[in-house]
């Protein structure tokens, strides 16, 4: 992947502004269907919310108590693609749903829930569908969870994912196929003609040039920063999601609680050697460009989940947390989390078609309709090509074949076993080009930091091959590095030292981004 700001010239049939897992989904979609297609951001892919999610390919099982049954099946169906067509970037994560004397939802009523899940999903893939468990043989699967008033439990599938890491290969997937794709590239002025945008003017934010770009139809997918546009903002409403990164839990399933101080769900979900925890659902009226973790959002998810544990978290055992804004729907419903996290496609007066809300797993079927929409306006007869094409780093022989040598020869050159799943789970096919790395140098084999599984080597090839600008892009996005372990300048500095001639960097410019990227660590959250 590489960054050409000069490819933004002449006539293009879609521009779509924004980054995220509706712009690249759009641009991919479209690259497919034979249309020229410029995809820009402002900032870096996915450098809002398509980063700041629960990583899950998942139905909602929670919606099915406001009977959106509706949003569950096509989320399901949608997970079932994804598996399908990229099961190196979706994989399957089993989840636990304890059941307490004082549970909200008893077994029953449970056991009814994912039945009609299981229904929902129409398949026939027994180790997706629900199984219940006595006290004892629940524990045994999740032995932290306290045993006081246990009465069973149920386990169910679902899915998981890297989605920052989903959204960078669908770009790369359209750029190869055509699109010119660029990150660090600000929509500043929709010019128009008699009311309707007839250009744009993208300014490069690293140089300052300006491109005059023209196209024939346009998509903003920006998300959060629909809600301060004129003619769509009115219909968005703003939710703060926080994630905090903890331990690691003793157990490779995921777990879906109830918070008894409002009866919300939140998940405990192993993510590459930690836990994450999470999510909160509040509304928000503040900077949308600074969303921060505050205390109180600590307070919340840790009491929630020491309810459930033997051993309690404290506030000196988070290791990382993070925000994100999802756009909903407007409604005059009391509470974010009763509001449908459906998407809808708004088409404004100057002609822009704007993608309002939506979920990181339905967001393929919505790209589609949004491309859809593109072409009828052209004129152009075609049809989605996404839900059948394999994705673009997907192995190319049978998966587990593909996977259990690619493990092989990963331990062969001294690759962890920990480290080789994540490893293959980030770069699918791409995987040997981080393996040729080591075969030159074995000491890029090596984590990090001894607690990640993540090494070198990988470090080293998303620096050089996945269109990184900043050393931010690299440790937040490209690498979870920033929010999964704690970091000092020292640390940081290591790092961007490690990359600065694959980067072009002087040794001002290693300072200055050391100093950015500790500035980010710090506007994260407030936490002391």
């Amino acid at each position: 992947m590489k960054r050409d700001f000069s490819a933004l010239q002449g006539e293009f049939d879609l521009l779509v502004c924004g980054g995220g897992i509706y712009g690249a989904w759009t641009a991919y979609d479209a690259t497919l269907r034979g249309l020229k297609v410029a995809l820009v951001d402002k900032g870096d892919w996915a450098s809002a919310t398509s980063s700041a999610s629960s990583k899950l390919i998942h139905g909602g099982l929670r919606y099915l108590e406001t009977f959106d049954f509706k949003l569950v099946r096509k989320a399901l169906k949608e997970r079932k693609t994804l598996l399908r067509v990229a099961p190196h970037r979706v994989w399957p994560l089993r989840f636990g749903v304890p059941v307490y004397g004082d549970s909200r939802n008893g077994t029953w009523k449970l056991k009814a829930g994912l039945m009609l899940y299981d229904a929902l999903a129409g398949d026939n893939d027994n180790s997706m569908r629900h199984r219940h468990f006595a006290p004892q043989a629940f524990v045994g699967r999740f032995p932290f969870l306290n045993q006081c008033g246990l009465k069973g439990g149920f386990t169910y599938g679902d899915a998981q994912t890297d989605d920052a890491r989903l959204v960078l290969e669908l770009v790369a997937g359209a750029q190869n196929s055509g699109a010119v794709c660029l990150n660090y590239a600000e929509l500043t002025e929709w010019r128009e003609s008699n009311g309707v945008v007839s250009g744009a003017n993208i300014k490069d934010v690293e140089t300052g040039e300006v491109a005059h770009i023209h196209a024939r139809q346009y998509v903003s997918t920006v998300g959060q920063w629909s809600s301060k546009q004129a003619d769509v903002g009115q219909f968005c409403r703003l939710s703060k999601g926080v994630h905090l990164v903890m331990p690691a839990l003793n157990s490779g399933e995921a777990l879906l609680l109830t918070a008894k101080e409002d009866g919300r769900v939140f998940f405990c979900i192993p993510w590459y050697g930690r836990t994450l925890l999470g999510t909160t659902d509040t509304d928000y009226v503040g900077d949308i460009g600074a969303v921060k973790v505050a205390d109180p959002d600590v307070e919340y998810l840790l009491n929630a989940a020491n309810r459930y544990f033997d051993v309690a978290w404290k506030k000196a055992d988070v290791i990382g947390a993070y925000a994100g804004l999802r756009v909903l729907q407007q409604s005059a419903a009391n509470k974010p989390s009763d509001v449908t996290r459906d998407w809808e496609l708004r088409t404004a007066s100057n002609r822009v078609h704007h993608a309002i809300g939506g979920k990181i797993t339905s967001a393929r079927e919505d790209a589609s309709v949004i491309v859809d929409v593109v072409c009828a306006h052209l004129g152009i007869l075609s049809s989605c090509e996404t839900g059948r094409c394999d994705f673009p780093w997907k192995p190319q022989q049978r998966y587990e074949d593909w996977r259990s040598e690619a493990a092989a020869q990963a331990s062969a050159l001294g690759v962890d076993a920990e480290s080789a799943q994540w490893l293959l789970r980030r770069h699918g096919d791409n995987v040997r080009h981080v393996l040729q790395m080591i075969e030159g140098d074995h000491t890029k084999a090596g984590r990090i930091t001894p607690e990640l599984p993540l090494i070198y080597a990988d470090l080293l090839y998303c620096a050089q091959s996945e269109m990184v600008v900043h050393l931010d892009d690299l440790l937040r996005r490209r690498l979870p590095l920033t929010i999964l372990a704690h970091w000092n300048e020292e640390g940081l500095l290591r790092i961007a030292e490690s990359i600065a001639n694959i980067m072009g960097w002087s040794a001002s410019r290693v300072c200055d981004e050391v100093a950015d990227a500790l500035i980010n660590l710090s506007q994260d959250n407030e936490l002391a």
